[in-house]
């Protein structure tokens, strides 16, 4: 009998930048983006610290889309899914290694930002990390499953001062003011 063993990643932090939304040669939708994580602490001499760590993030089929579509660089999000390590060789002939955190859940824990031109930039004091640049990821996801397919697909139709519009139901339910998308994903609208 094989020793139990558990990969699990959660993580609640805000993105450092906005995601990219990709499509392998297959046509499954690949999604990366940042997040920045920090912990603070107080040393034995009574100063206060704190360090941040930057994570790299990758979302597959429905999940990855969804991402793309909700998400922007400074949202603040709940993931969670498992670490993975890849090995490529670089252009010049080294071996690199990359390790990210494949998610399979997503919650938007912030409210909706307003749009770019609308956000007043931050003001000193702002450390952004020098990112390597990391090939593309792998044509097809290890070991992650598809997106489960929506429980129902009809469109509903409400009356609105005279006007009747459709509203898309197969992915969206409520419970407890948070909306639950399919591929896992969670965000507050």
């Amino acid at each position: 009998m094989a020793a139990r063993s558990l990969n699990k990643t959660i993580l609640i932090g805000n993105l450092t930048r906005d995601p990219e939304l990709r499509y392998t040669p297959a046509g499954t939708a690949v999604c990366s983006f940042g997040l920045a994580t920090n912990r603070a602490w107080t040393t034995d001499a009574g100063e206060k610290r704190e360090e941040a760590e930057f994570h790299r993030l990758v979302a597959w089929n429905k999940l990855a889309e969804l991402c793309a579509q909700l998400l922007t660089k400074g949202r603040k999000v709940f993931v969670e899914g498992r670490l993975q390590t890849r090995t490529w060789q670089a252009q010049d002939g080294t071996q690199r290694t990359a390790t990210e955190i494949v998610i399979n859940d997503m919650i938007i824990l912030d409210s909706r930002r307003p749009p770019a031109e609308e956000v007043t930039p931050p003001t000193g004091g702002e450390v952004v990390p020098k990112e390597e640049v990391v090939p593309e990821v792998p044509a097809e996801p290890a070991a992650v499953t598809p997106a489960a397919p929506p429980t129902d697909t009809g469109k509903k139709k409400s009356a609105k001062g005279g006007k009747t519009e459709e509203k898309e139901t197969k992915q969206i339910s409520r419970k407890k003011g948070v909306f639950f998308l399919s591929g896992k994903a969670r965000a507050r609208l």
